[in-house]
């Protein structure tokens, strides 16, 4: 089955705010990954890793100074594909929350603080079909039920600040998923959210895709979230797909250096609490200072002279796993 989207060799560029430096900053370079339909991707990584700025890629809702390289293929539904970085801006509009949609980080900066949420959801169905006005508040009101937002009719009339942090989520994902996209980008749709509303959207986000056949692309900085809902992993390390493969081989066999680190750093009931926890020495460079050849090696134990000199390729460690480390198999 072909993928329902597949990026290839995506680079994200922004200029640099030092006027006197002609050198772009690459967010993201070279990264290659697909999602099949029904296939829930994590992609994980530290703050400042491009997560979220390949999300916004993928949406095309960067900012205009924002210079994108690659290919989006995205499926059409007919057997074939179109490059989302070659369609015009109307036909952007017309796909972006009816095939794709996203979950956006903060839902209280996310939402319209002077319109109520039914009427924020109703929007989002009217833009995309032809209904009525009262047509698209029942839809709204539906899919708040769906989302198990109680007594949906009532809150629909609410504002964001009349909603706690877990239903305004739930109001986020209700409005992205209205339409009954293909594609679904949560980004860190968990955060800020407490340990039992966290389990909550995790669930809610496990029945929706399981009920509407929803591929997922789920961004986060969690392992221990991404383990709960994804099929398989990208790890991403200051711009960089550094490994790929599915759950299983990240969690039980991780090639990268950084992957293992991350893992390490992850306290378990087995965890010895006379020890001080794994780290990893140093911090994520800033996209003006990222090193020539690959970004982690400054930080790593297993360099050799060759990772300082190129970026590495992703190499293929098993069927389906692929890492970027020249010395994956020594390590």
């Amino acid at each position: 089955m072909p993928p329902l989207l597949d990026v290839r060799h995506l680079t994200v560029e922004f200029p640099a705010s030092d006027s006197a430096s002609s050198q772009p900053l690459a967010a993201v370079r070279d990264l290659s990954l697909t999602i099949a339909p029904r296939e829930v991707l994590g992609l994980v990584g530290e703050s400042g890793s491009g997560k979220s700025v390949t999300s916004l890629a993928l949406m095309r809702l960067l900012p205009p100074q924002a210079r994108i390289a690659g290919e989006l293929l995205f499926a059409n539904g007919k057997g074939s594909s179109r490059d989302l970085l070659q369609l015009p801006d109307e036909g952007m509009r017309t796909l972006r929350g009816s095939q794709m949609a996203m979950i956006f980080q903060e839902p209280m900066t996310a939402l319209n603080p002077v319109m109520r949420v039914g009427e924020q959801i109703a929007e989002a169905v009217a833009v995309h079909a032809q209904v009525t006005k009262k047509e698209a508040w029942d839809r709204a009101v539906a899919v708040m039920e769906d989302v198990a937002i109680p007594d949906a009719a009532l809150r629909a009339r609410d504002y964001p600040y009349q909603l706690s942090g877990g239903m305004r989520q739930r109001v986020m994902i209700a409005m992205a998923v209205v339409n009954r996209p293909a594609l679904l980008i949560a980004d860190e749709p968990t955060t800020a959210l407490d340990v039992t509303v966290q389990a909550q959207i995790l669930q809610l986000l496990a029945e929706l895709r399981s009920k509407f056949g929803l591929a997922m692309l789920f961004i986060s900085h969690d392992l221990a979230v991404v383990s709960q809902v994804a099929d398989r992993i990208a790890v991403m390390y200051a711009g960089n797909l550094v490994e790929l493969g599915s759950k299983h081989d990240i969690f039980h066999a991780p090639a990268h250096p950084y992957t293992r680190g991350l893992l390490n750093a992850v306290p378990t009931l087995k965890t010895d609490r006379t020890r001080p926890l794994a780290t990893i020495e140093g911090t994520v460079p800033a996209m003006n200072v990222v090193p020539p050849g690959c970004p982690f090696e400054p930080r790593c134990d297993f360099r050799v002279a060759e990772c300082a000199c190129r970026l590495p390729p992703l190499l293929e460690v098993s069927p389906g796993h692929w890492a970027r480390c020249p010395v994956v198999n020594q390590v």
